[in-house]
């Protein structure tokens, strides 16, 4: 091992940036902290405007070989790093729990087999990507994605390497070369990645990693002028930042923020199906940007609902996320806890009553918590909250059901519980969202559109959706009987 080199739960990473191909260390570290005792993992290299410069510099001159790189060798490349994932899937599971805290259950099963399909799904549409040529007074028309040149990808921490794939994998396949920016709260996996992906034979610099603050060495990224596509996942007032320094150059973005998302339950719901997709929302300690944070129950099953629901949250076991029985794990950092608390004790000194938890369990761990006799208006049911509270608000009528869901300044999800396909298809179409869940939750395909709508995002990605945004798409038309004097 080396100076910097990290052992987390006997795993290698190094703490190095990676950049054009080697590592590079920075003379500034930060301190990066486990959430699930809150004990230091390490000392991580803080990049600043320098590394930003040499790693987009990087990302620029592999560009042009990566770009002319045919479909087929891209796909073969991206497979490689899939394959070099799934080979490392414990290490990576067991890194990034002990990172970021979600149940390491979750990351062997559902997570990183995830993130090797990412590249294995984007690298397959790349091979059929295409559109039919169509005629226009008996001109052809014909439509191809060029490759748009480098792209700063800022990913969050609550899913730190599913989330950098889905926006790593497309990129790349598109041609693109990235400068992938992991959260300063959870970048181990991120360096993991880049030596598979070297691994793999991703040639130097297409794909580079900084680390840092996003005040540091994510402005100077974002305004970077060679810089032609950024996406971001996070915050509203982060994604603001972001859009002004890109409002420079002009640089397209794809912005995935954050939600207050409902849940609609009406009288004629199946309500322990109901039930079960109300307690799903404590997933990952409530850090879920999708999660149904607020309830909304037709007023005549709104008591049986709360005491099923009551009765099956209770059986939920919050612990550490490395054992196999825990169901809820810790918040990721001590002043995200500290958040989540300001919310809840805010909303409780406002009149909110909570039906369960309420409070803080330690200084890592918030009990999962309910609250009700909340007004539309306050600040417990409008803001993002982050972590395990929920509210419960009634409703008596099916237009005061939609009016509620989409009375706030986000629209990124929206789930419904019914037993009517019609009163299904009529709330659906009236809600605002990106995504509309009937009678299910999380059910993600990576060929549907996904964004958020209002406050919640900017554009889409998703299948021929995510090489839009990564590629310039070009129409070439062409006259008929052009060629005359060839040869």
């Amino acid at each position: 091992m080396t100076e910097h080199t990290l052992t987390v739960a006997g795993v290698a990473v190094d703490t190095r940036h990676w950049i054009g191909g080697r590592r590079v260390a920075s003379t500034e570290t930060f301190t990066d902290v486990s959430p699930i005792d809150g004990g230091t993992i390490g000392e991580i290299s803080r990049g600043t405007a320098p590394e930003a410069a040499a790693a987009v510099a990087a990302a620029k001159a592999a560009f042009p070989a990566w770009a002319a790189t045919s479909r087929a060798e891209r796909a073969r490349i991206l497979h490689a790093i899939a394959d070099g994932v799934e080979k490392r899937i414990e290490e990576l599971s067991i890194v990034e729990t002990t990172d970021n805290g979600a149940l390491l259950r979750s990351h062997r099963r559902g997570v990183m087999p995830r993130v090797a399909h990412n590249f294995r799904f984007f690298a397959d549409w790349l091979l059929q990507l295409e559109h039919e040529d169509f005629e226009t007074r008996g001109h052809t028309n014909h439509v191809s994605w060029d490759p748009a040149g480098p792209s700063v990808l800022i990913t969050p921490w609550n899913a730190p390497l599913m989330l950098a794939t889905w926006k790593v994998a497309p990129a790349l396949a598109a041609g693109n070369t990235v400068v992938l920016k992991p959260a300063e709260w959870s970048p181990l996996t991120a360096s993991l990645l880049a030596d598979i992906a070297a691994e793999a034979g991703l040639p130097a610099g297409v794909l580079n990693v900084v680390q840092g603050y996003g005040s540091e060495i994510g402005d100077a990224l974002t305004s970077h002028p060679d810089v032609r596509r950024i996406s971001f996942t996070g915050s509203v007032p982060t994604a603001r930042r972001i859009a002004e320094s890109a409002a420079a150059n002009l640089t397209p973005l794809s912005l995935e923020l954050g939600g207050k998302s409902p849940l609609l339950v009406f009288a004629d719901a199946d309500l322990d199906l109901a039930v079960d997709l109300a307690v799903e929302q404590y997933d990952n300690a409530g850090q879920v940007c999708l999660a149904a944070t607020r309830f909304l129950v037709e007023e005549s099953v709104a008591e049986e609902f709360t005491r099923r629901f009551v009765e099956k949250a209770s059986t939920l076991t919050q612990g550490d996320p490395r054992h196999e029985t825990t169901d809820i794990g810790p918040n990721i950092h001590p002043r995200q806890l500290e958040k989540i608390d300001a919310f809840v004790q805010r909303a409780l000194a406002a009149g909110a009553r909570a039906v369960i938890g309420g409070h803080r369990k330690d200084t890592q761990y918030y009990a999962p918590t309910l609250l009700t006799d909340v007004a539309q208006d306050s600040e417990i049911v409008q803001e993002e909250v982050f972590g395990p509270v929920l509210t419960l608000q009634t409703f008596s009528t099916e237009d005061e059901a939609v009016r509620l869901a989409n009375d706030t300044r986000f629209g990124l999800a929206a789930t419904l519980a019914t037993g009517d396909p019609e009163r299904a298809e009529r709330v659906t179409a009236q809600l605002v969202a990106g995504t509309v869940w009937v009678n299910c939750f999380f059910v993600r395909d990576l060929q549907a559109p996904f964004g958020g709508s209002r406050h919640s995002g900017v554009g889409r990605e998703g299948g021929t959706w995510s090489f839009d945004f990564y590629c310039d798409v070009k129409n070439t038309v062409t006259a008929p009987n052009g060629w005359k004097n060839h040869g």
